[in-house]
């Protein structure tokens, strides 16, 4: 745990911040994942894990994503990234060392997002804009979240949902 001190307009606000790392699995959108690092810098996360066919700031070519680095403005240079073909191993190896896994789905085992509190590292997971996290990866999960609905839409744009989750984490 470490307390971080922020200069905002000549005032100094401190707050308790846990380490934080983002697991992206089958993001189908480059825009999303770019908003997602930009968001994910603003909010201190130490590192993103993109898996699946989630595609990654760098393409297979060695070519910057254009479309990632549209919407994520240098975040995809200031926050750490891995790719790893396997969620599954990601998990396990972070689990092994003490994070708590959590992942941001509707789910009847889902507890409202601002209920949930932590003081282990943790990783949030979150899955495709359509289908959303798999039941497998679910299951690998120590909690799962979900942010409440009030309108006719059943869920939010990833990237949105992302910055809610991670933000009150702060």
């Amino acid at each position: 745990m470490s307390v971080l001190v922020h200069r905002t307009y000549n005032r100094y606000i401190a707050y308790m911040q846990y380490e934080v790392a983002v697991l992206l699995h089958n993001i189908r959108s480059a825009h999303n994942v770019g908003a997602i690092f930009r968001t994910a810098d603003a909010a201190g996360v130490t590192k993103i894990y993109l898996s699946g066919y989630t595609p990654t700031p760098i393409d297979r070519f060695g070519r910057p994503r254009k479309e990632i680095e549209k919407t994520a403005l240098g975040g995809e240079f200031s926050v750490r990234w891995e790719y790893a073909k396997a969620p599954a191993l990601v998990i396990s190896k972070l689990k092994k060392s003490g994070w708590h896994i959590v992942g941001v789905e509707q789910d009847e085992r889902a507890i409202d997002y601002r209920t949930f509190k932590t003081d282990k590292p943790t990783l949030i997971i979150l899955g495709n804009e359509v289908k959303g996290i798999s039941k497998s990866l679910r299951d690998r999960c120590n909690t799962l979240v979900e942010i409440p609905m009030h309108g006719t839409k059943e869920s939010l744009n990833v990237s949105v949902a992302a910055g809610i989750i991670l933000f009150s984490l702060l």
